[in-house]
Order: C-alpha cells, then sequence, then structure tokens
C-alpha cells in the first residue's frame, strides 16, 4: 500500500527537484562569457556645443563695449557716426533706445536717418520717420529738412513730405526754412509733366508762395524761379509777371532761367509780342536762353509772320552753339512759303545748311523736299 503525502508536501518537493534541474543544466552549459581582448570604452557624455557668434555679433557687441555706462546722446551720435555698417548702426540704435535713463533726441535720430538713407536701408529710415512724426523726440529743423529731403526723393512718399510741413508748421522750435520751402516746390514741379496734370498742383504751389511769405522768409532766385516757372508751364502768364516784378523786393536779380520760363510761357500762350521784348531785354544783359524757349519763340514769330525776328532768333541760337530741330526749320521755312517767300525760304536754306554745323543730309533733304512741295501747292 502506497504512502500518500500531504498536498503542501508534494508541492515543496516538486519545487525542490525544479531547482535541482535548472542548475544541473546551467552547470552542463559555459555560463561565462567570453572575455574581450581590450576593456570596454566608457564614454563620457559630451557638454552642450555652444551655438557659434557670427562676425556682425561679435562686432556689435565691440561698439557695445565702447559705450561707458552711463552714456549720453552725443556717446550714442558719435558711435554711431563711426560705424561703416548701416546694419549695425540701426541694431546700436535700437539697443541703446531699451537701456534705463536713455532716451534719443534730434540728434541721434538725425544720425540714424542719414545712415539709413545713404547705406540704401530706406525701409528702415521710413519707420525712423513715422517715429519723429510720432513724437519719439524733439523737433529739429535739420531733422525735418532731412526727412522731407527723402520722402521727396521717393515718388510714394511725396505726400509724407508735406506731412512733415505741416508738422513743422505747427512747431514753436522747427519752423520751415528756405531750404524748407525750396525742396517742396522742386518735388511739386516734378508733377508738372502735363499740361492737364499742372493746374492741379497749381494750387498748391499758390498755397505754399502765400504760406512762406506769410512764415517771413525771404524767397531766393532760385525759389522764385520755380514759382515762375509753374504759372508759366499751367500758361498762368500775369501771375508769373507779377512774381517777376517782385523780384527786386527780395534783392533777387532775375536770370537766364527767370527770362527763359517767361519767354516760353509768353509765346505759348500767343502774347508773342511781349516775349520777344523779354528775350530783347535778356540778350542786352547778355544772358542766353535755353534750347526749348528758342523753338517755341522762333516757331511762334514764324507763325505770326514776323519773319525777320525768327531769323535773327535762329542765327542767335546757332552762333550760340545750339541747334534748331527739323520741325522749327520746317515751321520757319514753310510758313514763308505760305507768305509767298519760297525763293527766299530756299535761298536762305542754303544759308542754315553752312552755318549749322550740326544739320546733317537727312535732315536737309527733308527741309528741301519740303520746300519744293510748298513752294508747288503755295
Amino acid at each position: 500500500m502506497a504512502l500518500r503525502l500531504p498536498c503542501t508536501i508534494r508541492t515543496s518537493l516538486l519545487r525542490l527537484s525544479l531547482r535541482h534541474l535548472t542548475t544541473s543544466s546551467t552547470a552542463g552549459d559555459d555560463p561565462s562569457p567570453p572575455t574581450p581582448s581590450h576593456p570596454p570604452l566608457t564614454l563620457s557624455p559630451k557638454p552642450p556645443n555652444p551655438r557659434t557668434r557670427t562676425p556682425m555679433e561679435k562686432q556689435f557687441e565691440s561698439w557695445l563695449h565702447n559705450l561707458k555706462p552711463g552714456f549720453t546722446q552725443s556717446d550714442v551720435d558719435e558711435a554711431l557716426r563711426a560705424q561703416p555698417d548701416p546694419d549695425i548702426a540701426l541694431d546700436l540704435f535700437r539697443w541703446t533706445a531699451q537701456q534705463r535713463h536713455y532716451k534719443h533726441n534730434h540728434v541721434t535720430y538725425l544720425s540714424m536717418v542719414e545712415i539709413a538713407v545713404s547705406g540704401r536701408r530706406y525701409r528702415a529710415a521710413e519707420t525712423l520717420i513715422e517715429e519723429v512724426l510720432a513724437g519719439a523726440c524733439p523737433a529739429s529743423v535739420p531733422l525735418f529738412n532731412t526727412m522731407i529731403k527723402f520722402s521727396c526723393g521717393r515718388k510714394f512718399l511725396f505726400n509724407r513730405a508735406f506731412d512733415v510741413y505741416k508738422k513743422m508748421l505747427k512747431s514753436e522750435d522747427a519752423r520751415p526754412n528756405l531750404e524748407t520751402y525750396a525742396m517742396l516746390f522742386n518735388s511739386l514741379l516734378t508733377k508738372f509733366d502735363r499740361l492737364n496734370v499742372c493746374y492741379v498742383y497749381l494750387h498748391a504751389v499758390r498755397s505754399l508762395s502765400k504760406q512762406m511769405k506769410a512764415s517771413g522768409v525771404i524767397p531766393d532766385t532760385f525759389v522764385l524761379n520755380m514759382i515762375i516757372k509753374a504759372y508759366s508751364k499751367c500758361l498762368v502768364v500775369d501771375e508769373a509777371l507779377r512774381v517777376f516784378r517782385e523780384m527786386g523786393l527780395y534783392g533777387c536779380e532775375p536770370n537766364s532761367f527767370t527770362y527763359s520760363y517767361l519767354v516760353k510761357g509768353l509765346c505759348e500762350k500767343g502774347r508773342v509780342n511781349q516775349g520777344w521784348e523779354l528775350y530783347q531785354e535778356m540778350r542786352s544783359k547778355g544772358m542766353v536762353p535755353k534750347v526749348t524757349t528758342y523753338l517755341v519763340l522762333i516757331c511762334s514769330l514764324a507763325m505770326e509772320r514776323r519773319f525777320q525776328h525768327a531769323i535773327e532768333a535762329t542765327f542767335t541760337m546757332i552762333s550760340n552753339t545750339m541747334s534748331p530741330d527739323l520741325l522749327t526749320y520746317k515751321t520757319l521755312l514753310e510758313e514763308m512759303c505760305r507768305d509767298g517767300k519760297g525763293n527766299e525760304a530756299s535761298r536762305l536754306l542754303e544759308i542754315f545748311r553752312k552755318r549749322d554745323t550740326r544739320m546733317n543730309e537727312r535732315t536737309y533733304k527733308t527741309l528741301l523736299d519740303g520746300l519744293h512741295f510748298s513752294t508747288r501747292d503755295f
């Protein structure tokens, strides 16, 4: 009769037998791994690699070290002027503006605007102008004039120039001066390229002229010439003559440009006799008109059948090393043919050919063919 053991004893014996089998099978194999010929390398953790600074950052930091603690606006202005790179100068300008107990003035803003414009950083210059208009620094005539000069030179900033001018009018410390008005008049005249556009901006010229007088600014010949040119281009010749007669009140003397604008405007208006009188006056003073003035004067005299004066003006133009164009020659000679002076016109063409060294063979043949047709028709 077999002996039956309790359940707990049988479970313990089973565990011991399994442990014995596991130990014996493990002892039969080679438990130790092969010993390597070289000991294993222990890799130490690498420190984090710092970001390499760019040359511009190094240069910027070197310029920061030059600014002593407690720097003033003059120190910043000197640092900006000495910086050849406009981008670093702008970074320096922005960094100093963020420091405590410091604020840019009109001198530093003027330097930064000039640096940005000379370095062709036009977008930065526009931003600086907006900051000044918003009151970032006190008003200053040199600063505002620099802003107007830059705005006048940029086509899409034309209105911004007059925004700066209006701010100057409201300022007590930065009133417009002669340079301000000269730049604004010159900017307006760039719009006078077509007759129908001239009248749009003529009101601005009138208004600006009145404001200049009201502010006590005494104009010079250059500014008065621009006003005369604006009126003459719009054929408002009476206003142009009025400004011409007022030049003596400001101690200004008319020059060749003054007379040229007036003569051209009077002839285009149809007041050829007044234009001829002013032309003779300027010639008596030894002044030489512009080429366009000569061309308009000769054509106007020829169409008025004042051939002697037209021929005289043509010879004077040639003697001043200027040459009439094909249209001017054609107008003079054909008007003479219409007046029954075809033979005289033919002789005159030969004289023009000899005296005018700039008349080429093509121009001569065109004029000669035109005379043949004109003589046959008339």
